[in-house]
């Protein structure tokens, strides 16, 4: 942490920020919740940073206890970045964040969600008194090719990277599209009929699983 600058502060509000409160940090650490990347994953998460200051970033957050690199076991065999123990405790910090930003106007230039911003915006929105019967039920949402078991639980969304056993339904979609049916008003059924989103299963407990993720007001 040497020639960071600091707030010297001692309060654990500045000292969190003296961790997490450079320019993309957090983000960095929101496309590790739900688990390890290589690099070039996190660049596709964060197109608009540029793999200096990623570089930058991943090596001040190593050096700080919040992530550490890995090695898979063959044979992918590839160098991974993850949260550390200490780092994981920042998900109800990054999911408060996400609750509260919601509220803010969108940007002019905003593009879509990255396939895990919008996984971690169905946990940071979901509305557990919604569920009702769906809950303890498991569900598999594959955005991009990229597949998430999804749990509705009493009080969270339990979502991790990875193709659910035995899902009630499973949910595909190209991240876009699926953002136009949770939050700016297009029909499920136009999606459905244009391949833009699919469903097998259960169509009623998916279409009921997306109506848990009212925007926040």
């Amino acid at each position: 942490m040497s020639g960071r600058r600091t707030y010297a502060d001692a309060c654990g509000i500045a000292r969190a920020l003296d961790v997490i409160g450079e320019r993309w940090a957090i983000l960095v650490v929101r496309e590790l919740l739900l688990g390890p990347k290589r690099f070039t994953d996190l660049r596709a998460g964060l197109p608009r940073l540029g793999p200096d200051i990623l570089s930058q970033r991943l090596r001040e957050l190593e050096q700080a206890g919040v992530v550490r690199r890995d090695q898979l076991p063959p044979p992918a065999g590839a160098r991974v970045y993850e949260l550390t123990e200490w780092g994981r405790q920042l998900e109800p910090v990054v999911l408060a964040l996400g609750r509260w930003g919601s509220q803010a106007p969108l940007p002019a230039d905003h593009g879509a969600l990255g396939v895990d911003a919008l996984m971690l915006a169905l946990k940071t929105l979901y509305d557990p008194a919604r569920a009702g019967g769906l809950i303890g039920g498991t569900y598999e949402i594959g955005l991009a090719g990229q597949p998430f078991t999804v749990r509705p639980a009493d009080r969270q969304l339990d979502v991790s990277r990875g193709a659910a056993s035995n899902p009630v339904a499973t949910i595909g979609a190209e991240p876009e599209a699926l953002q136009t049916v949770l939050w700016h008003g297009r029909a499920l059924s136009d999606v459905l009929g244009t391949g833009e989103v699919t469903i097998a299963g259960d169509r009623g407990a998916a279409e009921r699983l997306l109506g848990l993720f009212p925007l926040a007001g």
